[in-house]
Formats: structure tokens, sequence, C-alpha cells
């Protein structure tokens, strides 16, 4: 027994999760230090969370500079380039969103500090997704991740909507948590063992497993699971209801991080545990990627509410990450990192920026509340153009050079039509992201934006979310060649 305790703890090397294990110990942390603090009183939580995440930073960098690739528990962690560069994605999207919370949540009536801590925990589980190499770790990150969603989603507890988003979340959540244990234990029973690359090589053993109808059935539970996190069509139909009754901060969030998460631990179990099934899935994400792509953007169109209309645009961009996947080449996997840093950037930015303009109850987030929105108040204007213009995929943007990645590997692996149908869709978009800058600059205004305060934080992340976009857009080759070094 002494010899099975002493070969655990020597697989144990907490340097392969010390990122993680230093946002829980801040998480845990603020917790406490938030039982001792004046009710209302958060912006120094906030801004704890901050410096935990930039010494989380720190230690990313560190993971980064160290070409060794470092395993813990027993090789069921793997800190590689790949969990680095998608760590760098978590601590962006948790930091740009703590910083835009603060005075939102005071606006709200809710300035509760168990919110940073969920942050954190929430990231943390992220983090595992992307550095879990057995099916079992990742499905402990994914439960970390969305339990700490479910809370934050329904935080407002006198706010109906805010109640039905996280109840719906809660209940769409755990039931496609479902499909993809079933996924799990089915391909258990094939290959007998959870670890990813175990599972590759048994299947590239047995080619006679590969027709077997419970390996058929386990990807397709398994990718169900994560088809819901990433918000692909069909399994859709919560995003706008929860996106529009979340806190707009949390909104932002979800749309970033934990997507990018179901996005990594999707693609590492896709390129390293079931490449001799590329066939099969393949398939299967070409025809989800057009519907994903079409859906999102023509119901796009007709919301008038800016905050549905994101969420119905974050539809649209999973089917775009999902055309690098289904090229599954160079240039169109690590086109898929570039992306979601670069998502990241614009659509919280965006975010940000409709937080500033919204009073309280949110009741200005539709397009007749932005009317002259530009020349009341010309940076938030500028600001918001320029994330659109990303979204839109115009270049000098971010948005533009993520998508010629992505649609790039697609021509690049034979997938001509997929990149045109891409291409298209983007044409489509032009029309609800034009709309708003119609409004904001070629209405007249109907208020005159007095409520607008610019509180440090929330300017911060739009200048360093205006930074990001413009710097990825403008300079995209090191931040690709940095993707590149992640996936090759």
């Amino acid at each position: 027994m002494e010899n099975l305790v002493q070969a655990a703890l020597a697989n144990v090397n907490f340097s392969a999760i010390m990122p993680s294990l230093v946002l829980v110990c801040f998480g845990m942390a603020l917790l406490l230090i938030g039982v001792f603090s004046r009710r209302g009183r958060t912006t120094h939580i906030a801004w704890i969370s901050i410096i935990g995440l930039v010494i989380t930073g720190i230690y990313t960098y560190i993971d980064w500079v160290n070409p060794e690739t470092q395993f813990g528990f027993a090789g069921h962690v793997a800190q590689d380039n790949f969990a680095v560069f998608f760590n760098i994605i978590f601590i962006a999207a948790a930091g740009l969103t703590i910083l835009i919370s603060d005075d939102y949540l005071k606006r709200e009536g809710y300035p509760i500090s168990e919110y940073y801590a969920l942050i954190l925990f929430s990231t943390a589980g992220a983090m595992w997704m992307a550095s879990g190499t057995d099916l079992m770790t990742i499905f402990l990150g994914l439960e970390v991740l969305s339990i700490s969603l479910y809370v934050l989603a329904g935080m407002f507890r006198n706010d109906v909507r805010s109640n039905e988003a996280g109840l719906k979340y809660f209940l769409l959540g755990a039931f496609s948590t479902g499909f993809l244990l079933y996924g799990v234990a089915l391909l258990y029973g094939v290959a007998g063992t959870t670890n990813v690359a175990d599972i590759g090589m048994y299947l590239s053993a047995h080619k006679a497993a590969l027709g077997n109808p419970m390996t058929i059935a386990g990807m397709v539970l398994l990718s169900t699971g994560f088809m819901f996190k990433i918000a692909i069509v069909p399994f859709h139909m919560w995003t706008p209801d929860v996106y529009q009754g979340a806190p707009t901060p949390i909104t932002a969030f979800m749309s970033a991080g934990p997507k990018a998460a179901a996005i990594a631990a999707f693609l590492r179990i896709l390129m390293f545990g079931l490449p001799e099934l590329h066939a099969e899935w393949g398939a299967m994400l070409w025809l989800l990627a057009v519907l994903t792509m079409t859906v999102g953007n023509f119901i796009a169109i007709s919301q008038t509410n800016i905050k549905r209309m994101l969420a119905y645009s974050s539809i649209a961009h999973a089917g775009y990450a999902l055309v690098g996947l289904v090229a599954a080449n160079e240039v169109g996997l690590s086109g898929i990192l570039y992306y979601m840093l670069a998502y990241t950037f614009m659509n919280i930015g965006a975010f940000a920026v409709l937080i500033l303009a919204g009073k309280q109850g949110e009741e200005n987030l539709t397009l007749d509340g932005f009317a002259g929105f530009g020349y009341k108040r010309p940076f938030l204007g500028v600001a918001l153009c320029v994330f659109l213009f990303s979204l839109m995929g115009l270049p000098p943007t971010a948005g533009f050079a993520g998508k010629f990645y992505v649609f790039a590997g697609a021509v690049k692996a034979g997938y001509i039509w997929l990149a045109i149908i891409g291409v298209l869709n983007s044409a489509v978009s032009l029309y609800y992201y034009l709309r708003v800058m119609v409004y904001m600059y070629f209405r007249e205004p109907t208020e005159d934006y007095s409520w607008i305060s610019m509180p440090v934080g929330a300017v911060i992340s739009i200048v360093i979310a205006l930074f990001g976009v413009l710097y990825l857009g403008l300079l995209p080759d090191c931040v690709m060649e940095m993707a590149k070094m992640s996936i090759f």
C-alpha cells in the first residue's frame, strides 16, 4: 500500500497544473476575503482576482518558453504548447470580463464577491479541459467549468430572465453531459482505456474496431456533448435565451473562454484519439459547419436586441471555427487557435461597449437605443465599429486574418465549397453588423447618454481589446507561428 501511495505521489507533478492551481488558490482566498468584506464593497476583490490572473499569466509564459512538455497525474494532464496557447485565451477572456464587471454589478444592484471566485474556478476548469489527455480529466474540467457558469448565468436572483437563463443552461447542460459520458463509456468499452492517445493507438492497430457500431456511436455521442458547449446547430437552442438573460459580462465570457475550452478538448480528442475516423467525423462536421454558419447568420438578421443578435452571431462564428477542424491540416487547425484568440478580443470588446451604454436593467440594448450613439459618445462609437468590423471579417482587423486562415485551410484540404459557403455567410453577416452602425451614425439621437460613466476597469478592457484586434489584424504572423507550434 505504501508503495502505491509513493508511486501516486511521484506521478502528481503539480508543475503540470500550476496555472490552474494558482487560480483555484486565489478563488478560495477570494471567498474568504468576501466573508470579511463589507457588503457591497467588491472593487478590491476584482483587482485581487486580476492579480491572480497576472500571476497565472507569468506561469503560463514560463510554460511556453520551457520547450519540455510537463506531464502530471500519471499522464492524465499535459502542459504542452497546445494547452499553453489556450491558457492565454482563457486568461485574456477572464481578465477582460473581470475588468468590465465591477461597475456593472454595482449598477445592477448585485455587488457579489463570489462572482469573481466563480470566474476563476471556471477558468481553471477550462485549463483542465485544454490540458487533459484523458477523457475523465477532460470531463472533470468540463464539470468545474459548467457548474460555475450555471451559477453565474443565474446570478441575478431577482431577475426573471437571469433565473430562466441559469435554469435552462443547467437543465440542458446536464442533459448534454449525459450524452458525453455515454460516449466516453462506449469508447472505453471498445478500446479498454480512457486515455486519448491510447484510444488512437488502439484504433490504429485494430482496423476492425473502426467499423464497430460502438465506436461510431461513441464518437457521435461524445461529439454531441461538446457541440452543445460550442453551440453548434442543432444543439444551439439554449444560446440566445441564456446569453440574453445572463449578466452581460458573463455572456461575453461564455462566448469566448468556455467555447474555446470545448473546442480545445474536442480538437485534441478528434486529432489524437480519433484520427482514424477522420472521414466519418469530417463529413459530419462539414454538414454541421454549414448549418451553424447559415442558421446563426440568418436568424441574427431579424434581431433588434443587440445582445441577442451577438448571441446568434456567436453561433455563426462557431461554424467558422469548425471549418478549420474539417480541414484538419496545419493551416486550418492553427487557424482555429488564432481565430479563438481573435474572437475573444473582438467579442468581449463589443460587449464591454454594450455594458457602458446600457442603463440599469439593460433597457438600452436595442437598435433604437443606439440611435446617434456614435456622435454622443465618439470613443465608444469608434471602438464598437472596430469590433463590429472585426466580427464581419474585414481588414485590417483580427477577424479578417482569422477567417482567412480557416478558409485557406479548407481550400488547401480540397473543401472548396465549404470555404465558398463560409465567405457567403460572412457577406450575409455584413447586414446586421452594419445596421448597428447605421443606427449609431445615421439616426437622430433620442437619448443624450448622460448616464454613461467611464470606469477605469471598463476603459482598460476596451483599450486592451482594441489593441488585440488591431495587432492581430495588422501583424498576424507572430501569433500564427505560435499557433502552428501549438499544433505541430
